[in-house]
């Protein structure tokens, strides 16, 4: 087997990316949250929501999102990445965000998460992800 390159964390950080938006779309908490540090911060109060902290407030979070939405997809892209050390990195990407609420409301959102990743036990980890709108977010209606 080769040694783990930059490369391959690059990968690994993106597939964690990749893993939350999935678990979102699929309705599946547990795999958004997997995404996480335990005392990993997800702030989307920039759009009018909140700041949540730690896996008990992610995934309670997470579950009333899947009790509300109907339909949802997240595609997130350009992603950059930065490392401080070995452990340590942080990084930007794009998230292009629309959901059709079980309320009937409809909501959308063109985003930049800024977000730091540490290397844990269990691989790369969201240690934070701050959610800045790109275009004026449509969230009337979003009650999760």
């Amino acid at each position: 087997m080769s040694a783990h390159t930059r490369a391959d964390d690059i990968d690994d950080i993106i597939r964690i990316t990749h893993l939350y938006a999935r678990g979102l779309d699929c309705f599946d908490p547990k795999e958004a949250l997997s995404a996480f540090t335990v005392d990993g911060a997800w702030d989307a109060s920039a759009v009018g929501l909140t700041r949540y902290e730690g896996h008990e407030q992610l995934l309670d979070f997470f579950e009333r999102d899947a009790q509300a939405v109907d339909k949802q997809f997240h595609i997130i892209t350009n992603h950059v990445v930065d490392f401080q050390d070995d452990d340590h990195a942080t990084g930007t990407n794009y998230v292009f965000s629309e959901a059709e609420m079980k309320s009937g409301a409809a909501i959308k959102a063109i985003a930049l998460n800024t977000d730091r990743y540490v290397r844990t036990s269990e691989g790369w980890k969201i240690a934070e992800r701050v959610i800045t709108a790109l275009t004026t977010p449509q969230m009337d209606g979003f009650d999760a």
